[in-house]
């Protein structure tokens, strides 16, 4: 898997056109709008509107372009393997000894939510597991240096 390609779901794929189609059509306007306003209050140099208009500006013109890049580049995740762990793939692991489960979609790193069980395949805990089958023990080190183990339970 190619870690500097772009990868997003259908789903992110139709969030990101949505907002660009809002910037684009709404968002560009209004700023360009306060700015106009800003210069027709007199000495740019010293003109705090302006000032903040021009950055709020910078700021809508680089989210427009890195969502423009996204949806150019990205890949849209296909779903996975349903025998091993992929990008795209649906994983319950479970922690060696113990009886909880936790199910988990392997995406982009664009997406990633582990409140909504969305894990980055460049996270520490997907890396390990990636390329696992059903059934099959992996382990990592976390960011605090303890070693876990944990078991693929389910692919889908």
């Amino acid at each position: 898997m190619d870690q500097t390609k772009v990868y997003i779901t259908k789903e992110r794929k139709k969030e990101l056109e949505t907002e660009l189609d809002q910037l684009v059509s709404f968002e560009r306007t209004k700023v360009a709008k306060e700015l106009e306003s800003a210069k027709a209050l007199g000495d740019l140099k010293e003109n705090a509107e302006y000032h903040q208009a021009r950055e709020d500006q910078a700021i809508l013109e680089e989210r427009i372009r890195t969502i423009q890049y996204t949806l150019k580049e990205g890949e849209i995740i296909k779903g996975g393997h349903k025998t091993e762990v992929t990008i795209g793939a649906f994983v319950t692991i479970s922690k060696k000894g113990s009886s909880v489960k936790n199910e988990y979609q392997i995406v982009g790193p664009d997406e990633t939510d582990p409140a909504a069980g969305k894990l980055s395949f460049d996270s520490p805990l997907v890396s390990a597991m990636l390329g696992k089958k059903e059934g099959e023990f992996f382990s990592f080190e976390t960011p605090g240096g303890h070693t876990m183990q944990y078991k693929v339970v389910a692919i889908k």
